[in-house]
């Protein structure tokens, strides 16, 4: 049985609940996984678990200066030619990737060193193989500490890491043993980029526990009440969905009330947006939310609202692991239609999508859920079985586990 290393930015997060649920999930299962954080990894998220993994985890970046150099001066020390053909490919990955701005050349040899020092600090734990979730920072260090190593690495990319954070991304698809890749569109994605078989790009998703998710009907009752998760950024949408409350209970009569759980910089925008709805509008800014408090939000909710858009950067979502939850415990979703996300939600038959960036479709969408309540019990429940049928976290578990066996 391999031995792994799970690297990601920060490790556990708040906010990448599918990466320590993996990992988690993949003890379960028998696979024994040490892990590291580029940053320090957040601490008080509420689960014994999840402290135990922030305090085993190698931190890298917030490891401290001496501890930094020590590690480095032992990997240059111990394997100087190693350490010199490892840095000289960085170097080479440095000014020649077509992928990275000027300003960003020079990190991948900060990052090249801090890998040679990470590496130094595993050479006696017999780690056989690197994981990295996100293809840019982590996925940089974990290729270059395998290389130091001797042993493989593989990737998992989501979003933000494969668009506008982007780096390095062909040298990372041909390097690695094998990419995990969330959808059937990362797949297409990474071929169109370099030329690798299925077999080495497997489609594993990010999934959630099903079997400790219990759905239930919405409760429906007089005042409709929406739910949305996620960081306050541009691309999740949120101002389009506050713009769309105030017409939607002009138009229909109805009292609405919005749970908007997540921080992030649009914040204080999305706050002044509230300002001109009419009094049978609510809004809630809920602020950094745990999980399992955003779990038993969806509970308590009768319709979940994600309207994902693609920003003027590029920035978008994969496949965001909310919706996953959202759908898992019976609620209707609507978001917006993304090539990855439909995967996830068809319109029409496990949730509804609506063209990224339309507030218009999105009022439209809502208005007539809002009068169709059997509708939204039957959206969630073929949203409850699609998760069950292909987003289950055990089942996905295993797909890794397979990948793992068979490449580490």
């Amino acid at each position: 049985m391999p031995r792994i290393l799970y690297l990601a930015s920060v490790l556990p997060a708040r906010s990448e609940t599918f990466v320590y649920r993996e990992i988690l999930a993949l003890r379960e299962l028998g696979l024994e996984i040490l892990t590291a954080s580029v940053h320090a990894p957040q601490r008080g998220l509420g689960d014994a678990s999840l402290e135990r993994m922030a305090e085993e985890a190698l931190e890298i970046y917030s490891a401290g200066r001496a501890n930094f150099v020590a590690h480095l001066a032992g990997a240059l020390l111990s394997r100087p030619l190693r350490s010199t053909s490892t840095l000289a490919r960085a170097l080479a990955d440095a000014l020649y990737a077509s992928d990275l701005t000027l300003a960003r050349r020079p990190k991948v040899l900060v990052q090249a060193l801090h890998a040679l020092a990470l590496g130094h600090r595993l050479r006696s734990r017999g780690i056989t193989h690197i994981h990295a979730h996100m293809a840019h920072v982590p996925t940089s260090i974990a290729m270059y500490s395998a290389r130091w190593l001797g042993i493989g690495f593989s990737f998992t990319g989501h979003a933000n890491d494969l668009f506008p954070q982007r780096a390095l991304l062909p040298q990372k698809l041909r390097r690695a043993l094998f990419v995990s890749c969330i959808s059937h569109w990362h797949r297409a994605f990474y071929q169109r980029l370099v030329a690798r078989s299925d077999e080495d790009l497997p489609v594993v998703r990010c999934g959630v526990d099903t079997a400790s998710i219990h759905a239930e009907p919405p409760p429906l009752g007089e005042r409709f009440v929406l739910l949305a998760v996620g960081r306050l950024m541009e691309k999740k949408g949120f101002d389009l969905l506050i713009e769309a409350l105030g017409p939607i209970a002009e138009r229909t009569g109805a009292s609405l009330h919005l749970s908007l759980a997540g921080a992030g910089p649009e914040e204080a925008r999305l706050r002044s947006l509230c300002a001109g709805l009419p009094p049978t509008v609510t809004v809630e800014f809920l602020g950094e939310t745990p999980n399992a408090a955003a779990l038993e939000l969806m509970e308590h909710a009768d319709l979940f609202v994600l309207p994902c858009r693609v920003t003027p950067e590029g920035d978008r979502d994969g496949i965001p692991v909310v919706l996953m939850e959202a759908m898992a415990h019976g609620r209707c979703v609507v978001t917006g239609d993304l090539e990855a996300i439909r995967e996830l939600v068809e319109d029409g038959v496990s949730g509804r999508t609506i063209p990224p960036g339309d507030g218009r479709a999105l009022e439209a969408v809502l208005a007539d859920l809002l009068g169709n309540p059997e509708r939204i019990e039957a959206l969630g429940r073929a949203g409850r079985r699609r998760v069950e049928a292909e987003f289950d976290l055990e089942d996905n578990a295993q797909r890794l586990l397979a990948c793992f066996s068979r490449h580490a």
